[in-house]
């Protein structure tokens, strides 16, 4: 039997729930919305209340800088990981991951820059079941 390709949406919602998995087992946090859309060579991931609670007990507290310092060094530290995640998803090497947060929002966004663009099914071509 065949494999058959993933269509794009497919593939987005797959990485989606699969970062929610990562954030929640490796992070000991459940993002409340993970949104992904593929561009072609790129990828934009949108991490909504991607913010940890010690993180935010840092900013409630008045120390900004060091919930700041601690987001981005997590962030150092779980990119290789993210990198190999989405990469397995995708079947295609990662060249660039950029990362930021913002700790007022609670919002983290990704810009993954693809070595090429990944193979996807045109949603068109799906068989339709005859009922």
């Amino acid at each position: 039997m065949t494999e058959t390709l993933p269509t794009r949406g497919q593939l987005e919602r797959q990485i989606s729930q699969k970062l929610q998995a990562f954030y929640r087992n490796r992070l000991g946090h459940q993002p409340s919305k993970i949104t992904c859309q593929l561009f072609d060579q790129k990828l934009a991931i949108i991490i909504e209340e991607s913010i940890t609670q010690a993180e935010q007990i840092l900013v409630k507290e008045g120390k900004k800088e060091l919930a700041e310092q601690v987001h981005s060094q997590l962030d150092d530290a779980i990119q290789p990981e993210l990198k190999q995640v989405v990469e397995e998803i995708i079947k295609v090497k990662i060249i660039d991951l950029l990362s930021d947060a913002t700790l007022q929002t609670g919002r983290t966004g990704m810009i993954a820059v693809l070595d090429q663009t990944p193979q996807v099914r045109n949603p068109d071509t799906i068989p339709k079941v005859k009922s």
